[in-house]
């Protein structure tokens, strides 16, 4: 069912959010809730060997990867051997503890959506149980499309599991499918993407975390 959504879907002529479907329950500034570092997983331990072995399949050895919303783990498959591994998140201790980044940086992206990167740095781009976060979304997908190359992928993996006081409004007002309808919605509205996908990769429904994973391929031209 989760994988259907994205095969005809009818979106509005134009961008059908408000400002409000935006807001969320704490608009205190997220530097101060993401100041202590949280090591620990944010979905339990099936999700993430199902989303490790997703990304197996996907990932080429060489690829240059800027891992959005990042932390102390990206999930990615130990026996991969990434190019230029970039994380960008909001607590520099978590960044710090992740082995698999080649480097990070250290942004709000909620108060400013700009990607701190050159054009077409990056061959994917990945997001784990985080879009439901970024306010901007519009804003931050355009900039995705802009950093990635030709051709390559922007890889958003949900769940769900989120922090609410901090997840935008009409996300928590909607459901699992819903939710892969509107993060398919941010690759359409952006314009710099082909017809997005979505992938179930539920590794045991209904006894563990669903995992969905949405992608969007960035046009060629």
């Amino acid at each position: 069912m989760a994988e259907k959504v994205l095969e005809n879907p009818k979106f509005p002529p134009e961008w059908p959010y408000t400002e409000m479907d935006f807001r969320r329950m704490d608009e205190s500034d997220d530097l101060i809730f993401y100041d202590s570092p949280r090591l620990c997983y944010h979905i339990d331990d099936a999700a993430v060997s199902a989303l490790t072995s997703y990304y197996a399949k996907n990932f080429k050895d060489g690829e240059d990867v800027l891992d959005i919303c990042s932390s102390w783990v990206s999930h990615y498959p130990k026996e991969w051997k990434g190019g230029n591994v970039v994380g960008l998140g909001m607590n520099e201790y978590e960044l710090s503890q992740n082995p698999q980044l080649s480097s990070y940086v250290v942004k709000d992206l909620n108060k400013d959506p700009v990607l701190p990167f050159e054009d077409a740095s990056f061959d994917k781009v990945t997001c784990v149980v985080s879009v439901d976060y970024l306010n901007k979304p519009l804003q931050v997908f355009k900039e995705i499309g802009r950093v990635l190359r030709p051709g390559g992928e922007c890889l958003i993996s949900m769940s769900n599991r989120c922090f609410p006081t901090k997840a935008f409004q009409i996300w928590l007002q909607t459901n699992d499918l819903e939710h892969i309808f509107i993060t398919g919605s941010f690759f359409h509205y952006s314009g710099m993407f082909e017809a997005p996908s979505c992938s179930d990769i539920s590794p045991n429904p209904g006894r563990s975390d669903p995992m969905f994973v949405v992608k969007g391929v960035r046009k060629l031209n």
